[in-house]
C-alpha cells in the first residue's frame, strides 16, 4: 500500500443539541480494506455523508491527494473517486439493469440527436456484471430482480465509476451465502487492483475474513484501531459497546410445552407443489434457516393471513383455524414482525406512541375517540421495558436508529400478549448491542410461554439463538435440527437440499394427518 490519498483530520459534526462526530481522524490508502463498525448512532452514517459531500463538517480538514479542503461537495467526492453502495437501495424499478448502472452517464451515438447507444450500454454493463458473477442479464428489468440481485447491481454501479474508494454500507444484508462469498472475493480482487474499500457491516465475522484493519466508532468518537492480527469478534464488540457481551445462546428456563401451532401439508402460492408440515411449541424459539427464495417469508405471510393458503390446514392449540386475513391472525394471538420494518412494520411519520398503540387503539378509545393519556402512558411503559432510546414517545419513528425502530415494532405486539410471534429477519441492519437486547427479549418471551418462529439468514444468529432449527429449500422443509445437531455444515447441507446423515426431521402431525 502506498501513501494515503484521502485524509480526514479531527472531523467534527454538530447538529442542534447533538454532537454527531468529535475529532475523528482517518487515513485511506490505495488497496486497503477498512472495516468501519459501531452501534447505530455511533456516527458512521454522518462520517460517510461527509465523505460523500452530502453534509459539511463543523470542524476539521479533508485532504485529497494532498490538497486541503474544508469540505467536499458531491461532485468533488465523485471526482476524487469516492463511490457508495448504500444499504437503502437507490434503483429505478422502471428501468433495466444496464440503464441503472449508467444512469446519467449513458454512452451516446454519434450525430446531432445523441441517442443512447444501447449496444455499447449493454456491453459496458455486461463487463461489470460479469465481474460480480451475477445470474441476470443487462436488459433485465430491475422490477424483476430479487433484493439480493439489486444489491449486487448497486455494487456494479459503483464499479462502473472507476472508483479509488468504494464505501459499502451493509452490502451483504440481503445476500445469500454464495453471494456473500462472491462479494468478499470481489473485495479481495479490488484490493489487488489498488481500490480501497470501507466496509460497514454488523456481521463482524465478515471483517475477520476481509479487513486489513478495523476502525471503531462509539458515541461519535473514534475509540480504537484494530490491525489485521488483532481483529476478532470479541475485540470489536468490546470496543463498540465498551463491555463484553454474554454468550449468545441463553437456554430456556423450562422445557418447551405443548404445541401451539401446527401446519399440516400447508401449500403457499410461491411453492404450490411443496407442502410444509411443522409444529411450533410453547416456550421455544424455532429458528427457520434457508437461502433467499427458499419460501420462509412466504410461509410466514400465509400464517399471518396476508397471502392465501393454497392447500393444507393449520391447527392452533390442537383446533383447526382459518387465518384468511391478518385481523384473524391478530385476533388469534398470532403476530408478525416483518422483514422490512420501514416498509411494512412502521408508519415512519407517526410518533413512537402512535406506532406502539396502533393495534390496541380500540382498547384505548372511548366513544370512538382515542384517549391520548392512555396511549402515551402505555408507550412510555413499553419504551422502558424494551429500552427504546429516545427523548420522548412523541418523536417520529423515522428519527430512531434501526435497532430502536425494531424495538418499536416488537413493542406494539408485546402489549397484546402474543401466543405465537413470527420474527422475519429480526436483527437485519442492527448493531450488536441492539441485537443482544432483542435476543434477550425473545428469550424472555419464550420463557413466558410464547411460541416464537424466528426466520433468519444470519448463520451465527440462527445457531446461537434457536432451540431448534427448521431448514427450508425451495419451499420444502428439508429437516429439523435439535441443538445437539447444530452446525453451519448441517444447516448448509439442508439449505441446498443435500440432506445430512442423522438429521432429525420428525413431523408427528404429518403422520397423523
Amino acid at each position: 500500500m502506498g501513501d494515503a490519498f484521502l485524509q480526514l483530520t479531527q472531523i467534527s459534526k454538530s447538529y442542534p443539541g447533538v454532537r454527531a462526530l468529535e475529532d475523528v481522524s482517518l487515513d485511506v490508502r490505495p488497496g486497503e480494506v477498512i472495516g468501519l463498525v459501531g452501534e447505530n448512532g455511533a456516527g458512521k452514517s454522518t462520517l460517510m455523508k461527509i465523505l460523500g459531500g452530502v453534509v459539511a463538517p463543523s470542524g476539521g480538514t479533508i485532504r485529497v491527494d494532498g490538497e486541503r479542503l474544508p469540505a467536499l461537495s458531491v461532485q468533488q467526492a465523485t471526482d476524487a473517486g469516492i463511490a457508495f453502495v448504500h444499504q437503502e437501495l437507490n434503483l429505478f424499478d422502471n428501468l433495466d439493469a444496464a440503464a441503472n448502472v449508467f444512469i446519467g452517464r449513458e454512452p451516446r451515438s454519434a450525430g446531432p440527436l445523441q441517442l443512447v447507444d444501447r449496444k455499447a450500454l449493454y456491453a459496458q454493463a455486461r463487463r461489470h456484471l460479469d465481474q460480480l458473477g451475477v445470474d441476470f442479464a443487462p436488459n433485465t428489468p430491475v422490477a424483476d430482480l430479487s433484493i439480493g440481485q439489486r444489491q449486487l447491481l448497486e455494487i456494479a454501479k459503483a464499479l462502473s465509476l472507476n472508483a479509488r474508494l468504494i464505501i459499502m454500507d451493509e452490502p451483504t444484508s440481503s445476500l445469500t451465502l454464495a453471494e456473500t462469498e462472491r462479494l468478499l472475493a470481489i473485495i479481495a480482487a479490488l484490493r489487488e487492483q489498488g481500490v480501497a474499500v470501507i466496509f460497514i457491516t454488523h456481521r463482524l465475522t465478515e471483517l475477520t475474513a476481509s479487513a486489513d484493519r478495523v476502525v471503531v466508532l462509539r458515541d461519535g468518537r473514534l475509540v480504537g484501531h484494530l490491525p489485521k492480527e488483532r481483529i476478532s469478534h470479541n475485540e470489536m464488540i468490546r470496543l463498540m459497546i465498551g463491555r463484553d457481551l454474554a454468550s449468545l445462546y441463553q437456554p430456556p428456563a423450562t422445557a418447551p410445552g405443548e404445541t401451539v401451532l401446527e401446519m399440516r401439508e400447508v401449500r403457499t402460492g410461491a411453492y404450490p407443489d411443496r407442502p410444509v408440515s411443522l409444529a411450533i411449541r410453547r416456550g421455544e424459539i424455532l429458528g427457520m434457516a434457508g437461502l433467499i427464495g427458499a419460501g420462509r417469508t412466504e410461509l410466514a405471510r400465509v400464517i399471518f393471513g396476508i397471502d392465501p393458503m393454497i392447500g393444507g390446514f393449520i391447527l392452533l392449540d390442537g383446533k383447526p383455524i382459518t387465518l384468511a386475513t391478518p385481523r384473524a391472525a391478530i385476533d388469534a394471538g398470532i403476530y408478525l414482525v416483518p422483514e422490512d420494518r420501514k416498509k411494512s412494520g412502521l408508519l415512519l411519520d407517526l410518533s413512537i406512541a402512535e406506532n406502539i398503540g396502533l393495534p390496541t387503539l380500540q382498547a384505548k378509545s372511548r366513544h370512538g375517540i382515542v384517549q391520548a393519556a392512555r396511549l402515551f402512558e402505555d408507550a412510555r411503559r413499553q419504551m422502558q421495558r424494551l429500552d427504546i432510546r429516545a427523548p420522548g414517545c412523541e418523536l417520529p419513528a423515522a428519527a430512531l436508529s434501526g435497532g430502536n425502530q425494531q424495538k418499536v415494532v416488537l413493542a406494539k405486539w408485546l402489549a397484546m400478549r402474543p401466543r405465537l410471534l413470527i420474527c422475519d429477519e429480526p436483527t437485519r441492519g442492527i448493531d450488536v448491542g441492539a441485537k443482544s437486547d432483542i435476543y434477550r427479549m425473545l428469550r424472555d418471551l419464550a420463557d413466558a410461554g410464547v411460541a416464537i418462529l424466528m426466520i433468519s439468514s444470519d448463520m451465527e444468529e440462527v445457531i446461537g439463538v434457536s432451540d431448534r432449527i427448521a431448514v427450508m429449500h425451495e419451499g420444502h422443509v428439508t429437516g429439523i435440527l435439535d441443538r445437539a445437531s447444530f452446525s453451519e455444515s448441517n444447516v448448509l447441507h439442508l439449505a441446498v437440499g443435500a440432506g445430512m446423515a442423522g438429521c432429525k426431521a420428525d413431523f408427528p402431525e404429518a403422520r397423523s394427518a
